[in-house]
């Protein structure tokens, strides 16, 4: 009956493909999950009998309607979505399914690598966990059997973790610390891992171990990144435990497991619940080290968010080692710029609306633009934080990595350069005086930039500086060798007052101000001078006067005249940015 089927791509972006999949799958006792790629097979009424999707390199939400069961349509669907997987460069394949299909998938090459009493957790390849645990194999060296282990996110690593570290170090003849691999944080993985690594320098017998796919990632315990306590938590929990006593333990040889004490996140302290309940089955002991409080309150990475996001840097800071501040200070630089791209709506800006007076330019290239600019700003940072000031041939060559990696990310669309100088030279000075001085300081943070900027030379051939020549405007340079004066005289004390009249706002007033008072290179460019000044008198018009419906309005006349004021939008990110450092 099912001998010329077909297996067909199924978009889940459409709602009646995701409908549909979703009732097939309730059919079977299952839920849908997030998946890159779903394809199924249907009968000649269009009524989907068999589907798979795919997540990277796992299968998930495999069915076979009953009627089809024993056609062997499963086999010809997973060998169709392992094909998908491989032809994506995958060398292993996984797949979460019922202890009830194993025999299928093992007569397909897989094996299990965890299991639990409703789900297993196998893999196919020659590489997979095994890459993994050779790795740590290497790693351990000689050092013998007896070792403890403390697996991590630190998002990021605060002063809590270290002092974790150094209570479990102290007890062990050797600690190693598991980085937990995903970059569904707010701080990507590359940062978490040199943050723990710069964070345990000092304690002579604790490793950092690199994180993989095997230990508290989205595939072993993916309700982890969703921080809800589900039906389907402690399968989750219980998988990630075994195969850490399966794989993990015998590679490093552990024989202790630390945790710090949860007294506030509900899934991490089911996850320590169950940790001391099942891994002494497997002959490791699970030892809880009471959290470390300051000011009556326990040190953890949600309180440190809860204070980025607030915008204090101050705060943020007290809560981590000095060798975490500089990601912090990136962090809240780039934060800066995706605030000032969703702030909505904009004038003839790329925002959550539209794409204002562009043409090459979305919400989703910005955002691109960002994300390959964060490893800079954390560079930037990280130079900054030193012990003598850089030379300005170290910033400039970060900049030029930075630009090249910003083009790369948009194909060659010049999004953020301007963000990208102006962000960049008060990052560097802002960790010089978290550095030196374990706060910022206005003024010097404002001679710092200027005499950072010192050393640039104008970029000849540019739109800005050919508005400058042209007009004898005040270019992104000169701001800067001038310690971007007006945005520390009036933009900043402004925006703080539009924030405590009205926080939802405040950005949009914010921009009204800067286009008013800044000779905005990009809009002459655009328009031509004198209609740049019309611009800006249009602005503070709006300004005196403002409204969300004037916002709007505007917006739509830019559209129509081609008015973009992109180097006002750089001036509110820096404004957000150094509002925040100071903060």
């Amino acid at each position: 009956m099912y001998d010329n089927f077909e297996i067909c791509d199924m978009p889940l972006s459409l709602k009646s493909n995701r409908t549909r999949v979703e009732r097939f799958l309730a059919d079977s006792g299952l839920r849908l999950e997030d998946v890159d790629y779903y394809a199924a097979v249907t009968d000649d009424d269009g009524n989907i009998i068999a589907g798979g999707g795919l997540q990277g390199n796992v299968i998930k939400c495999i069915a076979v309607g009953e009627a089809a069961r024993e056609t062997g349509l499963s086999n010809k669907l997973i060998s169709h979505l392992i094909g998908m997987a491989n032809q994506q460069g995958a060398d292993s394949v996984k797949v979460y399914t019922k202890p009830d299909n194993r025999t299928v998938f093992e007569s397909m090459g897989f094996r299990i690598i965890a299991s639990a009493p409703r789900a297993i957790l196998m893999e196919n390849g020659m590489r997979g966990i095994s890459r993994y645990t050779d790795y740590l194999r290497r790693t351990r060296g000689d050092r013998p059997d007896g070792a403890a282990a403390i697996v991590m996110n630190a998002n990021p690593f605060t002063l809590g973790h270290r002092y974790l570290v150094e209570q479990a170090a102290a007890n062990s003849s050797t600690l190693y610390v598991i980085a937990v691999r995903e970059d569904r944080s707010i701080f990507s993985y590359d940062e978490r891992l040199a943050m723990i690594q710069a964070g345990c320098m000092g304690l002579d017998n604790v490793v950092v171990v690199e994180g993989s796919d095997y230990a508290i990632s989205e595939l072993t315990f993916p309700t982890y990144f969703l921080k809800q306590v589900t039906d389907a938590t402690d399968t989750h929990i219980t998988l990630d435990l075994d195969l850490f006593a399966r794989h993990i333990d015998p590679a490093l040889g552990v024989t202790t497991r630390y945790v710090g004490s949860e007294p506030i996140d509900a899934l991490t302290a089911r996850y320590n619940e169950l940790m001391q309940e099942q891994l002494p089955q497997h002959g490791i002991t699970v030892k809880t080290i009471e959290r470390l409080t300051k000011d009556g309150q326990p040190v953890s990475a949600t309180r440190l968010r809860q204070a980025l996001a607030e915008g204090s840097l101050s705060q943020a800071a007290a809560l981590v080692p000095a060798t975490t501040v500089p990601y912090l200070i990136a962090h809240l630089a780039t934060d800066a710029l995706r605030t000032e791209l969703h702030t909505t709506p904009k004038p003839g800006l790329v925002d959550r609306n539209d794409n204002g007076a562009h043409k090459d330019m979305n919400l989703a290239l910005m955002g691109r633009s960002i994300d390959a600019l964060q490893p800079y700003f954390v560079k930037l940072a990280l130079l900054g934080y030193n012990e003598t000031m850089p030379k300005t041939e170290e910033v400039r060559q970060i900049g030029i990595e930075a630009e090249r990696a910003m083009l790369n990310a948009t194909g060659g669309v010049n999004t953020h350069r301007g963000a990208l100088f102006s962000m960049g030279l008060a990052t560097l000075a802002g960790a010089w005086c978290m550095k030196h001085d374990g706060n910022v300081d206005e003024q010097q943070l404002r001679d710092l930039i200027m005499q950072v900027a010192k050393g640039f030379a104008p970029t000849a051939g540019t739109h800005g500086n050919d508005a400058v020549n042209a007009h004898r405007v005040t270019g992104a340079l000169d701001l800067a060798k001038a310690g971007y004066e007006r945005l520390f005289n009036d933009w900043l004390p402004a925006y703080r007052g539009y924030l405590a009249e009205n926080a939802e706002t405040a950005c949009h007033k914010l921009l009204l101000l800067i286009m008013s008072q800044l000779d905005d290179t990009n809009v002459i460019h655009r328009v031509g001078y004198d209609q740049a000044q019309q611009v800006k008198q249009e602005a503070l018009t709006l300004l005196n006067g403002y409204s969300a419906t004037g916002m709007e309005e505007m917006n739509r006349d830019f559209i129509a005249r081609n008015v973009s004021p992109g180097g006002s939008a750089d001036m509110v990110a820096l404004t957000l940015f150094i509002h925040t450092i100071l903060n």
